[in-house]
């Protein structure tokens, strides 16, 4: 059983979200708080496992109780916060805080039911996840390439693909800044909610990164130097047009709870790309990707899941390893020279080194 504490300063939010999370058997909403400093005493008396935050309250906002949280107190923290594109800064900056998830609190766009979903799974993953200290200080940022450098425009021979989840975009952020502007033409599978900061994210991801990174557009070009990011709540996939590769993003169901899906993108990477792919498997909860890895491995390409011992939840890479998708398992700081070592060991690509 996962003892949650609501801290939200809303009566009718505490409200909702104790209705929605008791919903599930695997989860007891053991108290709430109207404020941070409320917080800080019920987390003393209760000892919950999990806590779920709101970013805008009185007396202290969320990301300073998160702060000073995740510093002298660690730990499991899921975010609510209104998702526009204005508080989409707040989002990432709670992920870089330490929070395991963050998910868009009810508006006019997105049903109590909908999030409930959302805040069902991510309590979940984050009381299954590895509690981490946050320690400020100053990230080495990637060296952007003088302007002309780039080889967007130039079609690529190999394709990555990366799938993610509870904990990704720390990881995401970790593998891509070890990676050269002349990296392949790369898709990229984050589980994030409807109605999310995608575009933020990508553009978080961009400017840390010798690559370009963009939301992924239905029709885009898969280049050389170029990341694509799926958007919330559509599919990924990858389709050959001719000699080259481009996006498509789709519309419909669900797959293991989730859209966009990892194994949709696995799936089409393995039929497009083939022996001439790499799959990667990071941090997530649930078994999305494992099934869409084995079909890459069987199709010839190279595949990774990050290691047990980085995994902020060691969910997604355990189910491909059960299912021996997984051709190696490193530990994240090692997953952008894996990537490489692979990619110059096929005759379609060769020369990368991973960078300092």
């Amino acid at each position: 059983m996962i003892r949650v504490l609501i801290v939200d300063d809303s009566a009718v939010v505490r409200n909702v979200l104790t209705k929605e999370l008791s919903a599930c058997p695997e989860i007891q909403v053991v108290g709430t708080a109207v404020d941070p400093y409320v917080a800080r005493q019920r987390i003393l008396e209760l000892k919950p496992d999990v806590l779920t935050l709101d970013v805008e309250m009185p007396r202290m906002d969320g990301l300073t109780f998160l702060e000073k949280l995740m510093t002298h107190q660690p730990m499991p923290v899921v975010v609510l916060s209104s998702l526009t594109q204005k508080n989409s800064p707040n989002a990432l900056r709670a992920f870089e805080l330490g929070a395991v998830e963050v998910i868009p609190k009810p508006d006019s766009s997105i049903s109590v039911p909908e999030v409930g979903v959302h805040l069902i799974r991510a309590v979940l993953a984050a009381g299954a996840s590895k509690v981490r200290h946050y320690r400020p200080g100053p990230a080495a940022a990637a060296v952007r390439p003088a302007a002309g450098v780039m080889t967007g425009l130039e079609t690529t021979n190999s394709i990555v693909a990366i799938g993610s989840s509870t904990g990704g975009p720390q990881a995401l952020e970790s593998v891509f800044r070890a990676l050269p502007v002349t990296f392949p033409g790369t898709l990229v599978v984050q589980h994030m909610a409807a109605g999310s900061f995608t575009r933020s994210f990508a553009s978080r991801l961009d400017s840390i990164s010798a690559m370009t990174v963009k939301m992924a557009e239905d029709g885009q070009p898969v280049a050389r130097g170029l990341a694509l990011i799926a958007p919330a709540g559509y599919h990924l996939v990858l389709q050959r047009s001719g000699a080259n590769y481009v996006a498509r993003i789709k519309d419909g169901p669900l797959l293991h709870h989730v859209k966009p899906a990892v194994d949709l993108m696995f799936d089409s990477v393995a039929k497009s790309a083939g022996r001439n792919s790499v799959g990667v498997l990071l941090t997530g909860m649930g078994v999305d990707g494992a099934r869409g890895l084995a079909s890459m491995r069987a199709a010839g390409a190279h595949t990774i899941t990050e290691a047990e011992s980085s995994c902020v939840v060691y969910g997604m890479p355990r189910a491909a390893v059960e299912l021996g998708a997984s051709a190696e398992s490193v530990p994240l700081d090692r997953v952008p020279g894996a990537i490489m070592k692979a990619l110059s060991s096929r005759a379609a690509y060769g020369g990368l080194t991973a960078r300092a």
